[in-house]
């Protein structure tokens, strides 16, 4: 007897290998997946601009790094005794607007040599709600606690979203040669904004990447949102707040990644890279005993042989942590 629903992920036609290199925009989900992918030691830069939900900032964001902008100090707003940017997360303010353009800019810089370089641009987007702010009609990526009344909320079309995406993927495409899309929907619900509203801002979301997908020959889509939604389906999936996926949904989520999006050779390595990930995390009961030596020594030697078969995989934290 089945007590769930089993949502089948079809193998990506083209699938993403270690000399790759990856760049990740969108939702906290990004994240999640970004790290785990960080985490197997792939070539990967994970939202330059921060956290980003819906699909109009994130193509901002996208757009401000084929441009080349440089922020100024005109770029940015004092809040609560922090200089801001409206189109950044929060995690870029600081104290002087000297330490957040700092930011800002290190970040631009690495994301416009991304652009030019990255073999996936991975997009999760969260929600096709989407703030304004009344004073200009200036769409924010972040209201940073700046009191509600100051935005205009609405929700975005779909063809306004197609339209911003596709505007923004044909100066990609021709820019980067080589870049396949892959685009996911967040499956953290953002019931602040109500249950109902969003259940539609995932529909407009889900109809306008799947507009996209059948569009172009080098856009896919990873059901992130139906895996959690439809194949755990179930509270204990997600954490305390009832609205983010736990780490057990999280992990169900990366190992279909794995299976459904990298490549078999890719997949071997990511194994072997994940076995020395849990030993770096072995706590032992008497660090100077014998065994723990040996164990320590095995381990080392494992990770210079992989060292010598992959000279280009960043290894050498594991390797200071063995030796």
């Amino acid at each position: 007897m089945q007590f769930h629903l089993n949502v089948p992920v079809t193998p990506l036609p083209a699938t993403i290998q270690y000399q790759q290199e990856l760049l990740l925009m969108g939702s906290c989900f990004a994240e999640e997946i970004g790290e785990k992918l960080q985490e197997h030691r792939f070539n990967t830069l994970i939202n330059p601009h921060g956290i980003l939900y819906n699909p109009l900032s994130i193509t901002k964001a996208l757009t401000s790094y084929m441009d080349g902008q440089v922020y100024t100090r005109e770029d940015l707003f004092q809040h609560n005794d922090s200089w801001n940017s409206w189109d950044h997360h929060s995690r870029f303010s600081g104290l002087t607007p000297e330490a957040a353009l700092d930011h800002i800019q290190r970040m631009q810089t690495a994301a416009v040599r991304a652009i030019d370089h990255a073999d996936w641009l991975i997009i999760t987007l969260g929600s096709a709600h989407a703030y304004v702010l009344k004073e200009n009609n200036r769409l924010v990526g972040n209201c940073h606690k700046v009191p509600g009344g100051n935005f205009y909320k609405r929700l975005l079309t779909v063809d306004e979203i197609v339209t911003a995406l596709d505007n923004m993927m044909h100066r990609l495409f021709f820019r980067n040669r080589k870049i396949n899309i892959l685009f996911t929907v967040s499956p953290v619900r953002y019931i602040r904004d109500g249950v109902v509203e969003n259940n539609l801002s995932k529909a407009v979301l889900l109809q306008a990447v799947h507009h996209l997908v059948n569009k172009f020959n080098r856009l896919f889509y990873f059901p992130a949102y139906e895996l959690v939604i439809d194949d755990l389906r179930d509270y204990r999936f997600y954490k305390e707040d009832m609205v983010h996926p736990n780490e057990q949904a999280i992990q169900y989520v990366w190992e279909q990644v794995v299976k459904g999006c990298i490549s078999e050779g890719s997949q071997e390595l990511l194994h072997r890279i994940a076995e020395l990930n849990r030993a770096a995390r072995h706590r032992p009961f008497n660090p100077e005993s014998p065994q723990h030596q040996q164990f320590l020594h095995t381990y080392a030697a494992r990770v210079k042989q992989l060292m010598s078969e992959h000279p280009a995989l960043p290894l050498d934290d594991l390797l200071a942590y063995f030796q």
